[in-house]
């Protein structure tokens, strides 16, 4: 690796100039107003094309603050006709994974975030790894150097150890001494040429510039940042921009890269917030116009403490394979994460986001809620039910495979007996009270439909039926909903032949009576059939239920269930038949022995 310097860059003075000097000069100093530029509104979008980016580092998989500050830049770039780039932040070769780089372009396109520029697909403005672009740095850091921005900082890592530890055990800020500041140019020059290790330190101003945040307004420090707490031994920040191996710092390759690929709005996290005033300070010391930028909320738990990977699993790698979440869902409620909107729902897949989404980020820490992810999914998941297609099928094949690794294929085959898996898997995905969330808990969902001991675990039926002078109308109701024909056997048809069932005592007096009779026969009706069909067990309603059990699973079990009220509406006619032929002798003597009995007692 070349050095960072290699050649002349400018006299420059070295002379020691005291602290109270370098404050009373400071006063004196006034950065560029390009960056403070007032928009009419915080929330208003721009009035020109936005060229926006998303620059992740290989270091590992994308997670869930990641895949939002990406969306929230795509979305920008979408809704103003503008670009969204991707670009690799490759710079600290030490923290790079293997493989992770392509694993990012997987997620990527798996959200449908398609970047316009970038690897794989190019662009004008390439090449778009940092690892790449080494020459562009080395040759925008000289630009620093001669005019004095800038300096080599040949300092050990000992040293640099050694100043902190002893700041650190005197209570002081830790920082850079600027000990290599004044070194005179031909000198610093014959070292670099020698090859002695070296540094490239930002000479940072006085007063960091402000400048205006498309969330917080009037952003920055605007204070003094030499840190000059004690005069007889000051420090100031002085950031490095190139390292030792040449390879540029995160900060000093960010704002060069920016600036060359014309990157016009920057939406950030907010813990980049303490970062901007650097950024803003580079672009000056370049002459340079910086982007807008705009920070987005921290991700917080319930607790408000920052969502922390060892406590959610937020990798989307997770999100897609493991909870099996669709990707219109994860941009959906990534959206949300700090996005206000005025819609009347919250459901929207991502080309109603790109219509509709403009700047209105609030301020503050966003609470992570997952029962809204699950909330989500069920609803997009009604979406692709209702939309059909092949999001529908895909759907549909994978409750398949979740269904036979839980029950087996000799199971499945039993249940779904003349049918095709595919529809009776249709069937229960169209049941609205049966949500999805992902193919494993809609199989444990509708267990109730596939248990072979649902008549063991029926309750008695005098305890089903409240009414049992019901029974012989129930049983012709029932039957009667056996005389639909296999192709005509759906939810609609059982829907429309329940409404007109009507179960009416004869012996009713009035019509109130009728109509209260005819009430309580539809409700026992009801209960009677959820007994035969599924033990009792709560699940969907009767039609759905009977659509997805199928014509012959449900003949089979209303016909068990009638003949069984058959037998008790026999024992009750028999009984009351018997107590009818008592004599009246007997029943004084029955009568007498109760109370004798109960006196007793």
């Amino acid at each position: 690796m070349p050095p960072a310097s290699s050649h002349l860059w400018g006299k420059r003075a070295s002379t020691w100039i005291c602290e109270s000097c370098r404050l009373t000069s400071s006063r004196g100093f006034a950065s560029t107003s390009r960056h403070s530029a007032n928009p009419s509104k915080r929330t208003k979008l721009p009035d020109r094309p936005a060229r926006t980016r998303f620059a992740p580092s290989p270091t590992g998989n994308l997670h869930l603050g990641s895949i939002r500050t990406a969306l929230f830049n795509y979305l920008l770039a979408r809704r103003t006709g503008g670009q969204f780039l991707l670009r690799i932040e490759d710079t600290d070769q030490k923290r790079t994974v293997p493989g992770a780089e392509d694993r990012l372009f997987k997620d990527l396109r798996w959200a449908g975030l398609q970047w316009d520029e970038g690897p794989i697909v190019g662009g004008a403005y390439g090449p778009y790894r940092q690892s790449e672009r080494l020459f562009l740095y080395h040759t925008h850091i000289q630009t620093l150097l001669e005019d004095h921005k800038a300096y080599p900082c040949f300092c050990s890592t000992e040293r640099i150890d050694h100043l902190n530890r002893m700041r650190h055990e005197k209570g002081l800020p830790l920082g850079y001494d600027r000990k290599c500041l004044d070194i005179p140019v031909e000198q610093a020059e014959e070292r670099v040429a020698r090859g002695e290790a070296h540094v490239i330190r930002f000479h940072v101003p006085q007063q960091y510039p402000k400048y205006e945040d498309l969330v917080y307004g009037k952003s920055g420090h605007g204070d003094a940042k030499s840190k000059q707490y004690m005069f007889d031994e000051p420090v100031f920040d002085d950031p490095v921009l190139i390292k030792s191996d040449g390879f540029p710092t995160y900060h000093f390759a960010n704002v060069v890269d920016d600036k060359l690929m014309q990157i016009t709005h920057v939406i950030r996290g907010s813990e980049w917030m303490s970062s901007t005033p650097l950024h803003v300070a580079l672009y000056d010391a370049f002459d340079w116009t910086p982007p807008q930028y705009g920070h987005v909320p921290l991700l917080v738990d319930a607790k408000r403490q920052k969502l922390s990977k060892r406590n959610f699993d937020s990798d989307i790698s997770s999100f897609r394979d493991k909870q099996a979440i669709f990707p219109e869902t994860l941009t959906n409620f990534a959206a949300l994460l700090g996005w206000s909107h005025q819609q009347k729902s919250d459901v929207m897949d991502l080309s109603e986001l790109e219509n509709i989404f403009d700047l209105k980020i609030t301020k503050g820490n966003t609470i992570v809620a997952f029962e809204k992810l699950n909330f989500l999914q069920e609803q997009h998941a009604r979406r692709r039910v209702d939309a059909r297609g092949e999001q529908f099928e895909q759907m549909i094949r994978d409750v398949a495979v979740a269904l036979l690794e839980k029950h087996g294929a000799a199971k499945i085959t039993q249940f779904v007996s003349k049918r095709k898996l595919r529809d009776v898997i249709a069937s229960m995905l169209e049941t609205e009270s049966l949500p999805y969330q992902n193919p494993r808990r809609f199989v444990d969902s509708i267990d109730v439909f596939l248990k072979d001991d649902y008549a063991l675990k029926r309750s008695p039926l005098r305890d089903v039926v409240a009414d049992l002078t019901f029974l012989p109308d129930i049983r012709v109701a029932a039957t009667t909903l056996l005389l639909v024909p296999t192709e005509s056997w759906t939810r609609e048809a059982h829907r429309a032949n329940l409404a007109q069932l009507e179960i009416q005592r004869p012996t009713a007096s009035s019509s109130e009576q009728a109509s209260l009779a005819a009430k309580a026969g539809k409700k026992n009706l009801y209960a009677f059939l959820r007994w035969a069909l599924l033990g009792g067990a709560q699940g969907p309603s009767i039609p759905d239920t009977m659509e997805v059990l199928g014509r012959d699973t449900c003949e089979r079990r209303i016909r068990e269930a009638v003949l069984l009220a058959r037998e008790i509406e026999t024992e009750n006619t028999t009984a009351q038949l018997t107590v009818q032929r008592v004599p009246r002798r007997q029943w004084q003597s029955h009568s007498l022995r109760s109370a004798s009995a109960g006196s007793a007692g």
